[in-house]
């Protein structure tokens, strides 16, 4: 029997550039990669020997790269890829980045810092590519049938104490108040910038049992407003991405009643721009089922609000009107008692009230053609929201008036969306502008009316 030919092995010229970074020697990285394994229930026997012939080019198997990168990681104070200890193997990492929920904390902080860094970059596969169906509804059910975390803390790289989460969750407080009122367009640079530089080194230090989980609860929620700011800055791909990795996150915190909302307020939403408003509820009752007797009510009438979404956009009037009343029962409940109020909500729930309910329910009755109970509810939503949701509100007038084309209240829709307009102005909000073009199209019927005409003169002049 002949040989097989042999295959030429390239040096590891990435590891060996790392492991001089690291100041360590091939029995000390060996070393370091065992005790590595051993916190993560693994066997690993590897010695200087090991390490020579990964430098010569042989690719261990298994978790053995995740390990030899977090290894490194830990000396160098940073995280590491195994993209950058040259083993990813031949595999296109870059059109995979952010779409994995991945088994193990190790791979979700590399994954994440990946993301957040190949985001900073610009790397075009992320801000061009489109939603894919399964990578939304894959996630959701891994965390659905997936354990908890059984450890998070870390003992390498820089202390990471309370003081440092207070400071994250802060910072997340005031990105949201200017997101609210400028629109994503100005603030999403700043979020994914202090993703990279700072919340990526918070992750790759050190920290015990419970500050972990309260870091990964803190950047879970600034990772889920990033995704949601993706979507606002017209990159729903890219959006995507970033709620996978919360969702993740939010796994690693322990923290159930997050990652429901992930599903339900970010990935469920999503999935309405894939045309398959199936998924739109499926995943809102993923969040319900992994939550159960886990959430306050409020979290609760937002998950069955978002999939009401769901049934109204697949025209199931019955549907709808079901689940649509246990969101209000819900709702009713947590404002209603005083041990289930918005003292015992969350921060990630507490903003969602009767307007944002409101608001949700008059998309619904738009969709299934119930015109003026979409009005009623519009109008109920903008009474409720403050002046300070500056977008929210500009997309109710727009749902009012889309409301109002349906009732061929022409002049008056018109008005309507011209108030709207004039409040989008100076927010830099792609959301905001996708209605004024559905509102647009509405109106397209009613073309030769001057009105309507007027109303799109004004519409040309507002930024794309």
């Amino acid at each position: 029997m002949a040989a097989r030919p042999l295959v030429a092995r390239q040096p590891n010229e990435r590891l060996q550039a790392l492991i001089q970074e690291a100041a360590c020697s091939n029995a000390g990285l060996a070393r370091r990669v065992n005790m590595c394994g051993a916190e993560h229930g693994l066997d690993l026997r590897y010695d200087k020997t090991s390490v020579a012939r990964w430098l010569r080019g042989q690719q261990p198997r298994g978790r053995t790269p995740a390990i030899i990168a977090e290894a490194l990681g830990r000396k160098l104070g940073r995280t590491v890829t195994i993209d950058e200890i040259g083993m990813a193997n031949g595999k296109n990492l870059a059109s995979g980045i952010g779409l994995q929920f991945s088994p193990t904390v190790v791979g979700a902080i590399e994954q994440v810092c990946e993301l957040w860094r190949s985001d900073v970059g610009r790397r075009d596969f992320l801000s061009g590519s489109s939603v894919a169906s399964s990578a939304l509804v894959e996630p959701s059910r891994d965390w659905l049938i997936t354990g908890g975390d059984p450890r998070v803390e870390r003992t390498a790289g820089a202390r990471v104490g309370r003081a440092d989460v207070a400071a994250v969750r802060a910072m997340t407080t005031a990105l949201v108040e200017l997101d609210h009122r400028f629109g994503s367009g100005h603030v999403r640079p700043v979020v994914v910038h202090y993703l990279n530089s700072v919340v990526s080194g918070l992750l790759s230090g050190s920290y015990a049992e419970a500050v972990g989980r309260d870091l990964f609860a803190a950047v879970s929620r600034l990772t889920e407003l990033a995704g949601y700011m993706a979507v606002d800055t017209g990159q729903p791909g890219l959006a995507q991405r970033y709620y996978i990795q919360a969702l993740r996150l939010a796994q690693a915190a322990g923290d159930r009643g997050f990652g429901g909302y992930v599903l339900a307020a970010g990935m469920s939403h999503l999935a309405a721009t894939l045309g398959n408003p199936r998924e739109i509820a499926q995943l809102a009752r993923a969040a319900q089922e992994g939550t159960r007797g886990q959430v306050t009510p409020r979290a609760d009438a937002m998950f069955f609000a978002a999939e009401a979404r769901g049934h109204a956009l697949m025209g199931d009037a019955r549907a709808f009107q079901e689940v649509a009343a246990r969101a209000v029962a819900a709702m009713d409940r947590a404002d209603g008692s005083s041990s289930a109020g918005t003292g015992d909500d969350p921060p990630w729930i507490a903003h969602f009230d009767y307007a944002y309910l409101a608001d949700e329910l008059a998309h619904c009755h738009r969709d299934l053609g119930q015109a003026e109970a979409a009005c009623r509810k519009a109008d109920e939503s903008l009474a409720g929201h403050p002046e300070s949701r500056v977008r929210r509100r500009a997309i109710g007038l727009v749902l009012l008036a889309s409301a109002q084309v349906q009732q061929r209240e022409i002049e008056l829709a018109c008005h309507t969306g011209t108030r709207a307009v004039e409040m989008l102005d100076g927010l830099r909000s792609n959301r905001g502008a996708e209605y004024l073009r559905d509102l647009r199209h509405r109106l397209a019927p009613f073309g030769e009316e001057s009105v309507v005409r007027e109303f799109g003169a004004r519409l040309e002049l507002v930024p794309a």
